[in-house]
């Protein structure tokens, strides 16, 4: 079969349990991307069938997610928690922001390789001062090195726990600086016991590219004088608390009178 770069493809050897677009071809290896999951791969051509694929415009998330916040408009304004998402893929970063403008939330958005995150991330945070900050980008679990305990085994989880630690110095109140961090497969108990007040993998799986901002998004939609429903949030995403965890935390939300 004729497999050229941008093509959308699923693996034989996986039941064709993802979708990926082909990004680049050497040989006979095809360098693959996820269509919605953060993760990167790579496959022989012979392993590799072509598939019909529509980027998604995310029409059925964002819908959801304002169904979720049925706010009285009449007599109410709202001032939603700003959110900094920084990222390690600039194409998710884009569809990220596309998504928070489509729940009309303020988001501002940093491409940052995921080493290079934990040196900046003071300065971002004192040039921006957000409500929510999310960290992300591609990460993995590599079984062959050992147990899901160790942090030495994942591709940028400590990359990851350094920043959240970081940022922790900026704001130590998980009230007052919501952190949301990690990808695919992440070290979710480090993350979380680094400062993260949301955090994946808890079952160390792949995560959807909107997850972290989709928590990102509820957590600047909720009240910030109420504790949040978390469950509910957790559920939000497209694995729930398999791919997503956190703490009880407050919104970040306010709410004024009148309009």
């Amino acid at each position: 079969m004729d497999i050229k770069v941008g093509d959308y493809v699923t693996r034989i050897s996986h039941k064709h349990d993802m979708i990926f677009r082909v990004i680049g071809i050497e040989d006979d290896t095809c360098y693959l991307k996820g269509a919605n999951v953060r993760l990167y791969a790579d496959s022989l051509i012979e392993d590799l069938v072509k598939v019909d694929f529509k980027e998604s415009d995310d029409k059925e998330i964002v819908q959801r997610i304002k169904e979720t916040n049925n706010l009285d408009r009449d007599d109410y304004f709202y001032l939603p928690g700003k959110i900094l998402h920084i990222d390690g893929d600039s194409e998710y970063l884009d569809r990220c922001l596309k998504y928070y403008n489509n729940v009309n939330l303020m988001a501002m958005g940093i491409c940052e390789d995921e080493r290079d995150i934990s040196k900046n991330i003071l300065n971002y945070l004192e040039e921006y001062n957000p409500n929510i900050l999310v960290i992300t980008g591609h990460d993995a679990y590599y079984k062959k090195k050992g147990g899901i305990d160790d942090i030495n085994n994942y591709k940028n989880s400590a990359n990851f726990v350094n920043a959240v630690k970081e940022a922790r110095k900026f704001e130590k109140s998980h009230d007052k600086l919501i952190i949301i961090a990690g990808a695919c497969q992440s070290n979710y108990e480090e993350l979380i016991k680094a400062g993260a007040n949301f955090a994946s993998s808890p079952k160390r799986i792949n995560i959807h590219a909107l997850d972290p901002a989709i928590i990102a998004s509820r957590m600047s939609l909720s009240d910030i004088n109420k504790d949040i429903d978390l469950k509910d949030i957790i559920g939000s995403t497209k694995y729930g608390k398999e791919g997503m965890g956190g703490i009880i935390t407050k919104g970040t939300m306010y709410m004024g009178y009148p309009r």
